[in-house]
């Protein structure tokens, strides 16, 4: 091992490895650790060629300078310090750990008894300590070459005119073959003009990705020979995931870089934006019992939550074990390095924060005023990008929706739950059904839950279905899950959820059943995609995709989760087209601010079938469940768009006043284009929405 003086004094900053001056620089914070090792390897990564003692602590940052190497340099880093896991310490130098800050990581990860800091089987678990060296099978960094500015040509979508798509990148195309096979699931793909001209067939503003960091699987799947398909689980936050590269790129990390921001560029060329799906709520790492792979041997007690009283044991606010200390400054400046790497270098648009209230979370619970979200909303390459919550996680007082400050938009369950129980009311499973008043506060975007502050109807992200769930076919196709695959004896997923087999489980060629479930499937889309709010479209319900009723597939690597384009429903992608068409063409139906009563504002009044005015009596009325909506521009006398929903089987006469009406859109595809005189009833076919617009 070379002494101290054979490594120069480097920068304190930026964190990381860097190639400069013919050289390149390390950084690495640990408040707490006595002593830190920079370990250089051979191209493979077998053989540990020689260790380096960085210089420092300064405000904690250790660092060094190596001159003579450059890009393609791999290392890894070993900490000194005590093991204490009574104090929250758990230093142990004979655990090679990767770099937090790694834009590129080589190796194969697998679980081994070795990556433990203690050893498995000890009478004193995890207090116990392990002393053999894992450095051959680790995961280690490799120092990246300087990457090339990234275009300045964005979309830059404002929030009303965005539409999400959630997807993820291997399912998206893996069976799709209008692809050429080698780039089927991969982020070139994504990029083929075949998946663009889809997205823009339908509509869609904004692809809102799956984690596409560089994850790996947890222990359990490991054991069951399963795959953590969602990527959920992230251990390089600064590194696209290999396996949705093209096979020729997978061993390469820098051709996976390369093809991912050439995806992105590609997407941008198209005036399509990109989303990520991020996880800077846990790590790998796990609770006690688990490995050390990165932060925990590098400072475990400045990196995770640990439980007062015992820090020994790691606050599980996430489900997964460990928790992110977010709320401290050095695990900010980590998670705000991370996001503006991913603008700055990859071209990204914004993010959609998974369980997101523990990046809020204090001592108290959580703050929209946290220190992290200050220092979010105030850093100059982040103030344009989109800011997207999930806004509960899995501890007490996590459930967070509308309480998100500024600028994030909210996914919005409310929403969900309403649109279910209103339009599969009465059906097996489905619950007890939602009435009008709440299915309109809903539809008109949540004013309840998001009308406070400077906060606009756009903050509520509308969806009926996502990854984490039922499909929407199976929405409507299956009375309970069908886990089994999973390994769980089908107990994962939720239990309960919103769902309706109108009569038959499963897939049927009953002309009937088939029916029902397709105009109750129109009806959510159309209830989806011309709400006030935000819509979020799930990647495969505009053709009717099933994942044979699992709403937990997370862990199904295979054609359960790949879009199944040779089943594709021929009717849906048009209906979906024509619906962002017609948001596209009106701004009543995606209108940025709140709607109100006065005559100068913009604003919506309610009808009953009968045509007169909704009143109090009315909204009470669980007997009638049909109604309408007008929408005016502001200052305008007259109104401009109606809106009217039918949940129920059978078809139903409306009464139009302020007439007369042309007929825009039946979400059941059976209604003419008539002109509606005044005074004239409409038949509204059942479980339908229909627009007009006032002529």
């Amino acid at each position: 091992m070379a002494h101290l003086s054979d490594l120069q004094p480097g920068w304190h900053e930026p964190l990381g490895s860097l190639a400069r001056d013919g050289g390149v620089n390390f950084a690495v914070f640990s408040e707490n650790a006595t002593r830190m090792e920079l370990c250089v390897f051979d191209a493979e990564g077998q053989r540990e060629l020689r260790r380096y003692a960085l210089h420092g602590p300064d405000d904690g940052v250790w660092h060094g300078f190596l001159p003579d190497v450059g890009p393609g340099l791999v290392y890894g880093l070993r900490a000194h310090g005590p093991y204490a896991p009574e104090q929250g310490h758990r230093f142990n130098p004979h655990k090679l750990l990767l770099d937090p800050q790694a834009r590129e990581i080589v190796g194969h990860f697998g679980w081994r008894a070795e990556h433990h800091g203690y050893e498995l089987g000890h009478p004193d678990g995890p207090r116990s300590f392990d002393r053999r060296d894992n450095a051959t099978q680790a995961l280690k960094a490799r120092v990246a070459p300087p990457s090339a500015p990234t275009p300045l040509r964005r979309p830059r979508r404002a929030a009303a005119e965005v539409v999400l798509y959630e997807l993820h990148v291997k399912g998206f195309s893996q069976l799709n073959p209008a692809l050429p096979e080698a780039l089927r699931g991969t982020y070139a793909g994504l990029a083929h003009p075949a998946s663009i001209a889809h997205f823009k067939r339908l509509g869609v503003t904004t692809l809102s990705l799956l984690p596409v960091q560089y994850c790996v699987d947890e222990p359990h799947l490991a054991e069951r020979g399963l795959r953590n398909y969602w990527g959920y689980n992230t251990l390089g936050f600064f590194c696209p995931d290999p396996r949705w590269a093209q096979a020729a790129h997978r061993h390469d990390p820098t051709a996976v870089t390369a093809e991912f921001r050439a995806m992105v560029q590609a997407l941008h060329d198209a005036g399509l934006e990109v989303v990520l799906d991020v996880v800077y709520n846990h790590t790998p790492e796990g609770n006690e019992f688990g490995p050390t792979l990165s932060w925990r041997g590098l400072d475990n007690k400045t990196y995770y939550r640990l439980v007062g009283g015992d820090w020994s044991r790691y606050e599980n606010l996430t489900g997964c074990g460990n928790t992110l200390h977010a709320s401290h400054p050095r695990v900010t400046q980590f998670v705000l390095d991370s996001l503006r790497y991913w603008v700055a270098e990859m071209g990204v648009d914004g993010f959609r924060f998974d369980l997101a209230p523990v990046l809020g979370r204090s001592s108290h619970g959580f703050d929209p005023n946290a220190a992290f979200f200050t220092a979010l909303r105030q850093d100059p390459v982040l103030a344009g990008v989109h800011l997207i919550a999930e806004p509960w996680d899995a501890a007490y007082d996590g459930y967070q929706v509308g309480r998100f400050p500024g600028r994030f938009l909210e996914w919005n369950d409310k929403f969900r739950d309403a649109a279910r129980g209103y339009w599969l009311h009465g059906q097996p499973s489905a619950g007890p059904g939602v009435g009008r008043g709440e299915f309109a506060r809903r539809f008109m975007a949540s004013s309840d839950v998001f009308h406070h502050g400077q906060r606009q109807p756009t903050a509520s992200i509308n969806f009926i279905a996502v990854h984490d769930g039922f499909t929407l076919a199976d929405l409507t196709s299956y009375a309970a899950k069908h886990n089994h695959a999973n390994g769980e004896d089908n107990r994962d997923g939720r239990d309960g959820e919103w769902c309706a087999n109108f009569g038959v489980e499963g897939l049927t060629d009953d002309a009937g059943i088939v029916a029902t479930r397709d105009r109750a499937r129109r009806a959510l889309l159309a209830t989806l995609l011309l709400a006030q709010g935000t819509p979020m479209l799930c990647a495969g319900d505009e053709i009717a995709n099933s994942q044979g009723g699992n709403n937990n597939a997370y862990c199904q690597d295979n054609a359960t989760t790949w879009l199944d384009w040779a089943q594709a429903d021929p009717h849906l992608p048009a209906l979906v087209s024509e619906l962002l068409a017609l948001r596209a063409r009106e701004p009543l139906l995606r209108h940025p601010r709140w709607f109100a009563s006065g005559p100068e504002d913009a604003g919506v009044t309610w009808f009953a079938p009968s045509g007169h005015e909704m009143t109090p009596n009315d909204w009470h009325d669980a007997g009638q469940r049909a109604f309408g909506a007008q929408l005016r521009d502001a200052g305008a006398s007259a109104p401009r768009l109606m809106i009217v929903f039918n949940p129920d089987p059978a078809p139903l006469p409306f009464l139009l006043c302020n007439g007369p009406w042309q007929l825009l859109l039946d979400s059941s595809g059976e209604s003419a284009a008539p002109l509606v005189l005044p005074g004239q009833p409409l038949s509204v076919p059942g479980r339908s929405l229909l627009v007009l617009r006032h002529a």
